[in-house]
């Protein structure tokens, strides 16, 4: 089974490297959301710094969103994803890789630019860091969550407008522990601690029920 984790993960990896546009999107929309921000409010410092936890965490909710859609799409269209059901491996763990894939794609690459945005901010060091932490452990569960609403709107006609109202109601959470574990940091670093045992909770309950609750949206998109 870890064999076919790893399988499904370079697959995806290799197929979005050859269409170097989708790969690019995610981040490009993150970078450019985020110094948008502050050329339409206020270039003042300390507003700069309030205002940076929520922007980052904002930002990367709506580009983790951008290549939802195309989790299960490709692979619907061409009929992959019929044999993927097909197969005697456990669709759980076909299904963990493709998310897994999606997260490294598109969650990664705003972790890293992570610093490099805080700057524009203003942030201190400590509150980027805890940036970065934050971004790690809820972008994953951003992963988790949109794979169920990517597998219920699969296959339906203006499946994006519906898959942003399933699933941004179940982002709030995380945007609200994810900034808020940012600003605590801020104020002092211990203080940060409750939201990131609430992020990891998601984190570990996300990863234990969001594969099997797409491998059965799946099978009722196919169905």
């Amino acid at each position: 089974m870890f064999k076919t984790f790893i399988c499904i993960i370079r697959r995806d990896l290799i197929i979005a490297l050859r269409r170097h546009s989708d790969v690019l999107t995610t981040l490009l929309f993150f970078v450019i959301v985020v110094s948008l921000f502050p050329l339409g409010t206020s270039t003042d410092r300390q507003m700069l710094i309030k205002l940076g936890p929520g922007v980052i965490w904002v930002a990367a909710l709506l580009a983790s969103m951008l290549a939802l859609e195309r989790l299960f799409t490709s692979d619907y269209a061409d009929g992959t994803l019929e044999q993927m059901l097909l197969t005697p491996q456990p669709l759980l763990i076909l299904v963990l890789g493709k998310i897994m894939a999606h997260w490294i794609l598109t969650g990664l690459p705003l972790v890293l630019i992570t610093p490099l945005v805080g700057l524009q901010y203003h942030l201190p060091n400590s509150a980027i860091f805890t940036a970065m932490l934050s971004l790690s452990i809820g972008t994953p569960v951003l992963s988790l969550i949109g794979a169920i609403g990517a597998a219920l709107t699969l296959g339906l006609r203006g499946g994006g407008v519906l898959l942003s109202l399933l699933i941004l109601p179940l982002y709030i959470p995380i945007l609200v522990y994810g900034a808020g574990a940012i600003t605590a940091s801020m104020l002092n670093l211990s203080e940060s601690t409750p939201y990131f045992a609430l992020l990891g909770a998601f984190l570990l309950l996300g990863l234990v029920l969001a594969p099997l609750a797409t491998a059965l949206a799946l099978r009722i998109s196919i169905e």
